[in-house]
């Protein structure tokens, strides 16, 4: 794996596939895939396999076999890769897991990964954009260490229980948060609907109080949104955390809602957001782009798909995208496309530089694959992988500015937040009444 690949690691497991099919659609393409007539290998052989660890590593390897982007394999030779893994005896399906993960690692794509049956579960929850608690949304209180809501979700047990944005928890079901990370907190608060959690929560101007909630099945909120009075501008801003099965819909409503608020410009924050859903991307490009090619795909076969804006779009309005390091994938489609287009403005740090697409396969045993099966390319051909999209106008935080968001994320999208001031001091400016195209930074400056 080389050190690209090692840096993505922790990062990978945030990344949503980009093209998750329906359960019918995985297990057609699957029954299809396991049909592959691979030399030396006769019926009792296949037969042997079923309801072993092996049969899971066939299924693995099939998909791989006939899905991967690259025909070549990364110059491997996947078919003696094959022989080797069905040689060796797996006393266990976790055994097998390894051994799995181990030859996918040959090639030398992050992407294209195994996950066992938790792992699947938890990206299949993400890519749903449900999950099943209480409904907050969790950080770490840099300077005491302790976890703290963000936001309660709308309409969740968590918001009708009374829980405040602020509020400290110091307990789970008698544990004591201390020195627990943000990730533990979550996964000790999650769990099957109907079940209970209690919390024991600090709140400023009371004493320390417990809750009990009941968890329940919840849509996550992955657009934010709000109308800014900035001087005599009505500022439409709108936060999209991640491309799920319900970014979509979330941000029409909130793109209607902004409109009927009077918006006269809108700043779209895409920051820290690793991708999703491709479809997903699409719909809300068409939402933004009334013309236009939004992406390129170009599958193994060299078989290219040009994807384009259908003239739905529900706005005009002048438009700064902000991006950072953080946005990745989906995120840099919908920025690509909009900054190829003329769409808009995108400002801000250079984006991760994902280009790769993947589809997710459900196996028989419950645990999942996706695989990388097309690379894409923004609508004026350019190839961002491992490079990312470069921004109109270049913006980067200093240690101490990154530092305060982190303590006070409710100052994000808001003037105290360097890149939104950004934002709004652009589109102040007689550049933004003017037809949008890519200029240089000294460009804009000069203006």
């Amino acid at each position: 794996m080389n050190d690209y690949a090692k840096s993505f690691s922790s990062f990978c497991d945030r990344l949503l596939s980009e093209a998750i099919r329906s359960k019918a659609k995985r297990l057609m393409a699957i029954a299809a895939i396991s049909a592959i007539a691979v030399p030396g290998l006769s019926n009792a052989v296949n037969a042997s396999l079923k309801d072993s660890p092996k049969a899971v590593v066939d299924e693995v390897w099939q998909i791989v076999y006939q899905k991967y982007v690259d025909p070549s394999f990364n110059r491997q030779n996947w078919k003696a890769i094959r022989q080797d893994l069905l040689d060796k005896e797996y006393s266990s399906r976790e055994e097998a897991y390894g051994a799995l993960r181990q030859a996918l690692e040959k090639l030398n794509d992050p992407y294209t990964r195994f996950m066992d049956p938790k792992q699947y579960e938890r990206l299949t929850n993400q890519t749903a954009g449900e999950l099943s608690g209480v409904g907050m949304q969790l950080s770490l209180d840099e300077k005491t260490k302790t976890i703290v809501v963000v936001s309660p979700i709308k309409n969740s047990p968590a918001q009708d229980a009374g829980i405040q944005a602020g509020d400290k928890i110091i307990a789970i079901d008698g544990t004591s948060t201390k020195g627990m990370s943000v990730d533990k907190a979550a996964e000790k608060i999650r769990g099957s609907v109907g079940t209970q959690v209690e919390l024991r929560i600090e709140r400023q101007g009371r004493e320390d109080f417990d809750v009990t909630l009941t968890r329940a099945r919840i849509e996550l909120e992955t657009v934010y949104h709000r109308l800014n009075t900035e001087g005599d501008r009505k500022v439409g801003y709108i936060q999209l955390r991640e491309f799920n099965s319900h970014a979509a819909e979330q941000m029409k409503e909130a793109m209607e809602e902004l409109a009927e608020q009077k918006a006269e410009a809108f700043v779209l924050d895409l920051r820290g957001n690793p991708g999703g859903l491709l479809r997903s991307s699409i719909e809300i490009a068409r939402m933004w782009m009334d013309d236009g090619v939004i992406v390129s795909t170009v599958y193994r076969d060299g078989d290219t798909q040009e994807i384009r804006a259908n003239r739905t779009a529900l706005s005009t309005l002048p438009t700064v995208v902000l991006v950072d390091g953080n946005s990745a994938s989906a995120s840099e489609i919908l920025a690509g496309a909009m900054q190829d287009n003329h769409r808009a403005v995108i400002m801000g740090d250079q984006t991760f530089g994902k280009a790769l697409v993947q589809s997710v396969f459900a196996l028989s045993d419950g645990s999942g694959l996706a695989v990388t099966v097309a690379h894409y390319y923004t609508p004026s051909g350019t190839d961002i992988s491992k490079k990312g999209v470069t921004p109109d106008v270049k913006l980067k935080l200093t240690e101490a500015q990154k530092k305060q968001l982190a303590g006070d994320p409710q100052s994000i999208g808001t003037r105290k937040d360097p890149y939104y001031a950004g934002a709004i001091n652009f589109l102040e400016t007689e550049a933004a009444s003017q037809p949008l195209r890519s200029l240089s930074v000294s460009e804009r400056q000069n203006r």
